[in-house]
């Protein structure tokens, strides 16, 4: 799945703040500067329609990244920043707050500039600035992307701008209706995004090009490896630097077990023994086909679980749907190919069973795609348990993932109740 798409999904599912324990970096050109964090929207110098517009987004207090970037983003003078953490951190919030703050009401011209890698992820940041904004009735936004079309000669008189890179550039260059010398704050949401989708980047870079010197600008990153750090020292010299450091998937946090069985039909048993013996909550099923996780899907099914499907055929909508419902506990078991396999957090997920190993196009086990689907059992330190449910002439692949992570895979018995039973208590 491309990022764009996981983020997006993120940014669906994500309705209220991760609770993170990860540690919060700031690096700054001057060291014996003095830093300002927060403990509550109210220590800000916020108006108080922004103020009811936070809490209209469900959020009580600021997070980590919140904390610490907010006072930077609504600094006088205004300064350049660079913020890298997760999704669900709430940098969206906050670096809307920021375009809200700065625009004023009174000028009717674009003050803000917002690009984002897709369509869909400049409609999900144009969400949050209405409902954040909400009570900030004379502040208006336009969108510049595919599909809005926008006569030459027309007069912008809308405070924030949300847009694409190529919509943007055709807006600024070719049809001449949006003049960047009158932006105060430019934003780059998901720089990691633009620099994996060719010409994204290179786009970006001439806009800010042709920014004032004066603008702001906020850059913001879900990784900061040596790619984005490159690209952001081409577009902001010398920025403050907030990092979250990033959730390392370890293995450490969760029990691996493995059962072997004959067939098809005698791994479904096993996965019931399983869901049986257990007080599962929710569980994460995943399998390698499509085909295979439609079969397991209507047996389940006809054996009356709540069971949801997540595949590639799926919409980001209909996906980021499927999550949700899931997340809310409306369907207890999600079955899913690897589209689910990295980048989605459900934090109440402490189980994971592999029905069937991941294979590389070799037939060899796929250790990074294993690592990602046990992983989301084991998601902000979370104690987390994982079944690989094999077929006999599998076993050896087991061997091989032991091996390569240096940890111990026991077998389980699968029509052992006792076992399981012992297991879950």
């Amino acid at each position: 799945v491309p990022l764009a798409e996981q983020s997006l999904m993120n940014k669906l599912i994500h309705t209220s703040l991760v609770e993170s324990q990860q540690h919060v970096e700031i690096l700054q050109r001057d060291p014996s500067s003095p830093l300002f964090s927060i403990k509550t929207f109210e220590e800000l110098p916020l108006k108080k329609e922004l103020l009811q517009g936070v809490y209209m987004m469900g959020f009580n207090r600021p997070s980590k990244i919140q904390e610490q970037a907010l006072p930077l983003m609504l600094a006088y003078p205004p300064q350049n920043l660079i913020a890298q953490s997760q999704s669900g951190t709430g940098k969206t919030a906050a670096f809307v707050l920021a375009m809200l703050s700065r625009a004023s009401a009174s000028e009717k011209y674009p003050q803000c500039l917002c690009l984002a890698p897709t369509y869909e992820l400049a409609l999900q940041i144009g969400q949050v600035v209405r409902t954040i904004g909400k009570f900030c009735t004379d502040i208006k936004v336009n969108y510049a992307v595919r599909g809005n079309r926008v006569l030459k000669g027309t007069v912008l008189e809308e405070q924030i701008i949300i847009g694409t890179p190529g919509t943007t550039l055709d807006w600024c260059f070719k049809q001449r209706i949006l003049d960047l010398t009158k932006i105060s704050l430019f934003v780059l949401d998901e720089a990691d995004i633009m620099i994996d989708t060719q010409g994204l980047s290179c786009q970006s870079i001439r806009i800010h090009r042709a920014l004032p010197k004066s603008c702001q600008v906020l850059l913001f990153s879900a990784t900061y490896k040596e790619p984005v750090r490159a690209f952001a020292e081409r577009i902001i010299p010398d920025p403050i630097v907030i990092k979250l450091r990033e959730e390392e998937l370890t293995l450490s946090n969760i029990r691996q077990y493995f059962m072997v069985c004959q067939s098809s039909d005698e791994q479904y048993r096993a996965l019931c023994n399983l869901y049986g013996s257990f007080t599962i909550g929710q569980v994460m099923i995943f399998c390698q086909t499509r085909r295979l996780a439609d079969w397991l899907s209507g047996k389940m099914s006809r054996d009356g679980h709540q069971v949801a499907i997540l595949t590639a055929e799926l919409t980001v909508v209909q996906r980021a749907s499927v999550i949700q419902r899931f997340r809310e506990g409306k369907e207890k078991v999600l079955i899913a190919t690897n589209v689910c396999a990295r980048g989605i957090d459900v934090q109440q997920v402490t189980t994971v069973v592999n029905f069937g190993l991941p294979v590389d196009q070799d037939g060899e086990p796929d250790f990074e795609t294993y690592l990602h689907r046990i992983g989301r059992a084991g998601r902000f330190g979370h104690r987390g348990i994982a079944f690989s449910v094999v077929q006999r002439e599998t076993v050896r692949l087991v061997h091989k993932i032991e091996e390569y992570f240096q940890t111990t895979i026991k077998q389980l018995d699968p029509y052992d109740m006792d076992e399981l039973e012992k297991l879950a208590a």
